[in-house]
């Protein structure tokens, strides 16, 4: 399917990941949750600072430039000899061991999934400042609601959630968002399906990420629209796709630490992309990719100072899928981003994408991941960025029902239209706990610092909390 994209969380939360789906007859796909996370490493949180996050179920608001997101590469045993994968095959975070597997609530051919987290963090810079550092502890609570279908064709995946956060000393940092979101799959003929997309959702960009204003005391809250449709066709070891997206942004006004109100409708708009993708499937080890997303950003800017853009993003690799120890995509390219405002230009030049997943063991997976995109954000002025992220993570599984992660990622945010230049390292440490198929309990940790150019930018922090879900 191609591309993904995703906004901050502050939540301790798993995150939606791409989700594998196997079609009896074919080969399974990665059919990604919408908008889906941009990288599986670790938990986001409000105070994500990098144009390339690490996880969580949406990217920062602009990263409009769609991740091309693997294909697997085609099962091309007897369909009618295959096995079901045990759990203990599956990725560590992803597999769900006998006995801790949620139970459901089922309503003829739908399945019903509730769930209610509830926990706290202490967070050592929260208006994520050089100069004016204050801590606190805040309160977090989220329901969630999933729903997906259990059709033998075809297929929806629905998922309903609200989160609130309270600060103890810092009122000004309480949010509230919500979002309805969902995907499916319509299967047209035996190798040709439609996939779709969408996304409601009203969120808030937190104090100290790229998009927000630097003297903020307060979340920009916003609201988002976006919706994907893609149409994907097999002629054998050939896999072909092309699909359109559109993301609507509607930004409201945050606080700055006078008092004053920063309005920021110059960061609304509207972004559309055309993506396409072919794979070709060498062997069962082995397949090359070609993909290409051209995007037309409508962003309103400042008076002056537009943010429209016009651009591409090209990759072709290999994908490589080793059995169980080792699976990844690498490709390579060129990006371009044309910004009306002259003051930013064109932003071009090679660009890459590497992923790759390595389980010496069964109780272990290794992730590697680098990337490279073109984004843009609206302060005191408007600037395009050009962001480079390298990212590597592990998650053990310690028992069958404790999981241990560690991550850490550097980023280079380049800045043009603006002399600025930020290096950004992030380090996540977490512990999840299954009680049973009804409670789970985790503890995280996680540090950001983010160096500028611009000292004002510059800052760092500690987060550390812990939460406690339940589910059904």
């Amino acid at each position: 399917m191609g591309f993904e994209s995703a906004s901050l969380n502050t939540s301790e939360g798993s995150g939606e990941r791409s989700r594998s789906i196997g079609v009896p007859g074919r080969f399974s796909f990665n059919l990604l949750p919408a908008p889906a996370a941009a990288i599986l490493l670790g938990l986001g949180s409000s105070a994500n600072a990098q144009a390339i996050p690490w996880t969580g179920e949406f990217a920062s608001p602009w990263n409009a430039q769609k991740i091309f997101e693997p294909s697997s590469l085609p099962d091309r045993t007897d369909p009618d000899n295959r096995e079901e994968i045990p759990p203990e095959d599956m990725p560590v975070k992803k597999r769900q061991q006998p006995g801790y597997e949620p139970i459901g609530i089922r309503a003829g051919s739908w399945m019903f999934n509730p769930s209610l987290t509830a926990g706290t963090f202490y967070d050592s810079n929260v208006f994520a400042s050089n100069t004016t550092k204050r801590s606190d502890i805040a309160a977090v609570i989220e329901p969630t609601l999933r729903a997906h279908s259990l059709w033998g064709r075809h297929g929806v995946d629905l998922k309903l959630n609200a989160q609130q956060t309270l600060y103890n000393q810092n009122s000004s940092l309480n949010q509230t968002s919500a979002s309805l979101k969902g995907n499916g799959w319509l299967d047209i003929t035996k190798d040709t399906m439609l996939l779709s997309s969408f996304q409601v959702a009203h969120l808030n960009e937190g104090v100290g990420t790229l998009g927000s204003p630097s003297n903020a005391i307060s979340p920009t809250p916003y609201n988002l629209m976006s919706g994907d449709v893609t149409l994907r066709r097999e002629f054998n070891r050939l896999t072909t796709s092309i699909g359109f997206r559109t993301d609507s942004y509607d930004f409201q006004s945050t606080r700055a630490q006078d008092g004053t109100i920063i309005n920021q409708d110059a960061r609304d708009g509207q972004i559309y992309a055309l993506h396409s993708r072919i794979d070709y499937a060498i062997s069962s080890t082995l397949g090359w990719f070609g993909g290409v997303e051209g995007n037309q950003r409508d962003i309103r800017g400042t008076p002056g100072h537009t943010l429209d853009s016009q651009g591409y993003r090209a990759l072709s690799g290999i994908t490589v899928g080793l059995s169980n120890l080792v699976t990844g995509e690498f490709g390579a390219g060129y990006v371009q981003q044309r910004f009306d405002d002259p003051s930013i230009g064109m932003i071009e030049g090679p660009s890459y994408r590497a992923r790759l997943t390595w389980r010496p063991t069964r109780l272990l997976d290794v992730h590697v991941n680098a990337e490279q995109l073109v984004t843009q954000t609206s302060d005191t002025s408007a600037t395009g960025v050009l962001a480079n992220a390298v990212q590597l993570g592990v998650d053990y599984e310690l028992r069958r029902n404790v999981i241990v992660s560690l991550a850490g990622g550097y980023e280079n945010d380049r800045f043009f239209g603006q002399v600025r230049k930020d290096n950004v390292l992030t380090s996540d440490t977490r512990v999840k706990y299954l009680i049973n198929r009804f409670g789970a309990v985790s503890a995280y940790y996680r540090y950001t610092k983010r160096d500028s150019d611009v000292p004002v930018f510059s800052f760092d922090k500690h987060l550390v909390g812990m939460n406690v879900t339940a589910q059904f």
